[in-house]
């Protein structure tokens, strides 16, 4: 039995999503969007749990009425499957019970979620630049491996065949739930190619991992958006020279400012530069309501600052080290080629330490 606490919390949740329903029907809430976006988000982040302790009562009305079955007098043989089933409804229960609890803990709920990352080189020229290349490759093998898929968003490119900068989408199952350690500064110890006398040499590239938002995350209004347009920069032959395909568009209440140019289509650069721009203004928000309660969001390994240096490639002695959790690994080529599953499981699993302190 779910612990009388628990199954209160629980049934004051049931009694919020019916209330949510009947308000979000109401034409009130619908007139007022802002209102009504704030509710739909409330009913969807307690929708889970709602359906599972639903999913969880079920069981135990099921075992009630074998329990009032094996009371009875029936033949032997029917008797047997009737105490097997009660079996296997005591796993489920103890499994249901179990889900509730993790939910109940603050499980992360945008575990589940797509997201979008942004690399960009930092400190050390061309280098930093094909560092942040290889970067993007890491994690685009990686979500190959996990069967997701990788959406190029905008990119930059510098002279030496690097990244300046790219964002990309990932979709899949558990997108976010891994990338999201992946947040801050990566640093890079080995000798470039343009370098004569063999120096080993350091750069770093820049990663912010941010959730995808859903319509209900956040309300954008037409009115705060400021849309220019205007010809790309980069590659696209003569079609780009003739129409001004990229797009730049402003939020302007947070000044976040956020410009595509990777398609020929203007329609497409708006609807990827959109996106960007309710993942940032989303994130921002989030990290706003942190630090107003002195306290992160989600629980993660170290800060999950974009300024700290969270782990080292040292391309010498074939070694990779994450930081946060003194993880070190001497598969430095396997890493970059995607095969980041034991790095994962060690950082969900200080995760998990430190969620239990």
């Amino acid at each position: 039995m779910v612990k009388n606490k628990m199954f209160e919390q629980l049934e004051k949740l049931t009694a919020r999503y019916s209330e949510l329903e009947h308000l979000l029907a109401s034409h009130e809430q619908i007139a007022d969007r802002e209102q009504y976006n704030k509710l739909a988000k409330e009913l969807s982040d307690i929708k889970d749990a709602v359906s599972l302790f639903a999913e969880y009562k079920d069981l135990l009305k099921q075992e009630s009425d074998l329990e009032a079955v094996l009371s009875e007098k029936h033949d032997k043989d029917f008797l047997e499957l009737a105490k097997d089933e009660f079996k296997n409804l005591e796993i489920k229960k103890a499994g249901k019970e179990s889900e509730l609890k993790k939910m109940l803990a603050g499980e992360d709920k945008d575990a589940g979620r797509n997201c979008i990352i942004e690399i960009r080189q930092g400190t050390g020229g061309d280098e930093a630049g094909l560092f942040a290349a290889d970067l993007y490759r890491m994690y685009s093998k990686f979500a190959a491996l996990c069967g997701w898929v990788i959406e190029p968003m905008s990119s930059s490119v510098n002279v030496a065949g690097g990244i300046k900068e790219i964002i990309f989408g990932v979709k899949g199952k558990d997108s976010f739930r891994l990338l999201k350690f992946e947040s801050g500064v990566h640093r890079v110890q080995r000798v470039p190619a343009t370098e004569a006398q063999g120096r080993i040499h350091t750069s770093t590239a820049t990663v912010a991992v941010l959730v995808e938002p859903e319509e209900v995350d956040l309300v954008i209004e037409p009115k705060d958006l400021r849309i220019d347009t205007y010809r790309s920069s980069g590659p696209g032959g003569q079609h780009m020279q003739k129409t001004d395909s990229a797009v730049r568009i402003t939020h302007i209440p947070t000044g976040t400012v956020v410009a595509c140019q990777d398609e020929r289509s203007q329609i497409k650069n708006k609807a990827k530069a959109m996106r960007i721009l309710r993942a940032r203004i989303l994130e921002e928000k989030i990290e706003a309501e942190a630090k107003r309660l002195s306290s992160a969001r989600k629980i993660q390994i170290g800060t999950g600052d974009r300024s700290e240096k969270i782990r080292t490639y040292n391309f010498p002695d074939r070694r990779v080290t994450d930081h946060r959790i003194n993880f070190t690994s001497h598969q430095l080529e396997a890493i970059l080629e995607g095969q980041m599953d034991e790095l994962f499981e060690a950082l969900l699993k200080a995760e998990s330490e430190k969620k239990n302190e």
